[in-house]
């Protein structure tokens, strides 16, 4: 088959077919030199785009040098990647007609706290190019951060309560006479309450770029 790389609407540059695929297709392999996950950061650790893609538990990853890493990422995607035997191939999931871009889903989950927005443009996008099981994660962790926040405003803001002091008065002279007071008058104290200390697996890319860390 032939394959090209020419811009595309869904990011920058992409990867197209010039002949017909079928379905079940080995279309292309992912290469690129091998490198642990450690070297990939010092590597990138300062450039917006990489096409870095995880293999087996995540902590090797292969630098992609090759045309597969202009394949962008789709969530109505018409291919997929496959491991085997430490080797990622894109293989097609539908017969893809001459011309159309090829495209999978990222299913980004190691961004830290970066956006990965997604522009596909399908009816079914999620909007994101992190996983539909990242996002659940991500919320929950957001909401979790919303009601600490919310619980230590709260006590932040909460008035001191008031704590009475015992009036003292003089000793009786006579028992069958009240006794008198000092005729002044005692200030009630007021404790101050402290708010309490509130703390807030797919491919590894960049959310900035498909295929990036």
């Amino acid at each position: 088959m032939g394959l090209i790389v020419r811009s595309s609407l869904i990011h920058a540059a992409g990867c197209y077919t010039t002949t017909p695929i079928a379905k079940g297709t080995r279309v292309v392999e992912y290469t690129g030199p091998i490198i642990d996950k450690e070297e990939a950061d010092r590597r990138y650790e300062n450039k917006p785009i990489t096409y870095l893609f995880g293999i087996g538990d995540g902590s090797k990853v292969i630098d992609g040098h090759g045309i597969a890493m202009f394949i962008n990422h789709s969530c109505d995607a018409n291919c997929e990647t496959e491991e085997i035997d430490g080797r990622v191939w894109i293989m097609a999931i539908r017969d893809i007609a001459a011309g159309e871009e090829l495209c999978y889903d990222y299913c980004l989950y190691d961004g830290d706290d970066e956006e990965a927005p997604c522009n596909c443009g399908a009816k079914n996008c999620r909007g994101s190019m992190y996983s539909a099981e990242e996002l659940r994660r991500r919320k929950r962790l957001a909401l979790k951060r919303a009601k600490e926040q919310a619980a230590a405003k709260k006590k932040k803001q909460k008035p001191g309560a008031k704590k009475k002091r015992a009036r003292t008065a003089s000793p009786l002279k006579n028992p069958l006479k009240p006794a008198k007071t000092s005729g002044k008058k005692i200030l009630q104290g007021k404790t101050s309450l402290v708010p309490r200390q509130h703390k807030s697996a797919g491919a590894r890319k960049n959310a900035k770029k498909a295929r990036g860390r």
